[in-house]
């Protein structure tokens, strides 16, 4: 699940706008760090102080680099002297690092797998890593179709156009999904990542999760549809798509954005949903864990596969990498005061950035187990 180095170029002005922005909201507050903080639906958070340790280190995930950084700067500008830096090799560089006890925290496209979990509580002194969703991020289904300023879709309706199945915009199955729309008779070109891809790897899980029947082709970071034309990179998902009439292709929202492509809405079943921070949230809000207790592993398919009415469900999520208990105090303090900042303070400039601020009862679960590590 990455954005990629190219993505987080595209962006750089945008952040540093925002990371401006976030400045100077840190610096007007004289609020504690982690004091609590109410939204519409009650406090989200216990205070938490500047304790601790003043440098943090993490490795992982390019994905979440760019939020990384606007919440690294909120956490300078509420707690003076404090920095983490982060080193965004990709997520499975991150969780060896974070296992390996090199780094304080790892940022992932995904959680711990199984042949990791004890390694993991070894480096932990004994007890248990925390998996942490902090980061999510949309994928845009960007489109050229000259005309046609509205696009509905489906899982269903995506998986047959990446198998080759649905071979031209007039298809019934799509006029059924866009009535009042002209489609043209235009052949479709399914633009994919030929590189080895997180958004690929995503993509597909959705189309399994949402449309079983229509796509058994699997998952994984290579595509495995077997149709379309192939593109390197985010940026070349979006260059192939521009210079391609009829394509389709999945792609990070702010990629889509930045090259003005307009990006279809899902209908899953209740309703089309167009790609809005709103929309994602509600998504996100319609997501259940995996485990039990703290450590916030995702179901997945309960996220791809929702039918909550008003919910984009193709999202992609990202973790923070934690032990539960086990770092030294002025780690523990640190990691705490950190994590607090970022899901506080720190979702205010992510929608400029391409990513999803976290709805206010996820956030409140999310702070619960922050405030829960020792």
């Amino acid at each position: 699940m990455k954005f990629d180095t190219v993505r987080l170029t595209a962006v750089t002005a945008v952040s540093v706008t925002a990371l401006s922005a976030l400045a100077a909201t840190a610096c007007g507050s004289d609020k504690n760090v982690g004091e609590a903080t109410s939204g519409s639906s009650g406090t989200l958070a216990a205070h938490v102080g500047c304790g601790g340790k003043n440098d943090l280190t993490a490795e992982g995930s390019t994905a979440q680099q760019n939020a990384i950084a606007l919440f690294n700067q909120v956490w300078g500008q509420r707690c003076p002297g404090k920095n983490v830096s982060y080193n965004p090799t990709g997520s499975g560089a991150g969780r060896e690092q974070f296992i390996a006890g090199h780094v304080d925290f790892a940022g992932s496209d995904s959680p711990l797998v199984s042949q990791q979990i004890q390694p993991a509580v070894n480096r932990c002194n004994g007890n248990p890593a925390w998996d942490l969703p902090l980061v999510f991020g949309p994928i845009a289904l960007a489109y050229n179709l000259p005309g046609v300023n509205r696009l509905v879709v489906n899982a269903d309706a995506l998986a047959k156009i990446f198998t080759g199945e649905i071979t031209r915009w007039k298809d019934p199955a799509l006029t059924a999904l866009n009535p009042g729309t002209v489609l043209p008779d235009t052949k479709i070109t399914p633009i994919y990542r030929s590189d080895s891809s997180g958004t690929t790897d995503n993509f597909q899980k959705y189309l399994a999760a949402a449309a079983p029947q229509s796509w058994i082709k699997g998952v994984g970071t290579e595509f495995q549809g077997g149709a379309g034309e192939g593109a390197q990179k985010s940026a070349g998902v979006v260059q192939a798509v521009q210079a391609t009439p009829g394509a389709i292709g999945y792609v990070e929202k702010g990629f889509a954005e930045q090259a003005g492509l307009p990006f279809a809405q899902i209908d899953d079943g209740s309703g089309p949903a167009p790609l809005t921070d709103e929309t994602a949230r509600k998504a996100i809000d319609a997501a259940k864990f995996a485990g039990q207790g703290n450590d916030l592993v995702l179901d997945l398919d309960s996220l791809y596969a929702t039918k909550e009415a008003g919910a984009y469900p193709l999202v992609l999520a990202t973790y923070e990498i934690v032990c539960s208990k086990g770092y030294d105090s002025s780690t523990a303090a640190a990691v705490k005061s950190f994590l607090t900042v970022a899901a506080n303070d720190g979702q205010a400039g992510l929608s400029q950035a391409g990513y999803v601020p976290l709805p206010d009862s996820f956030k409140r679960r999310l702070l619960a187990a922050v405030n829960a590590l020792q």
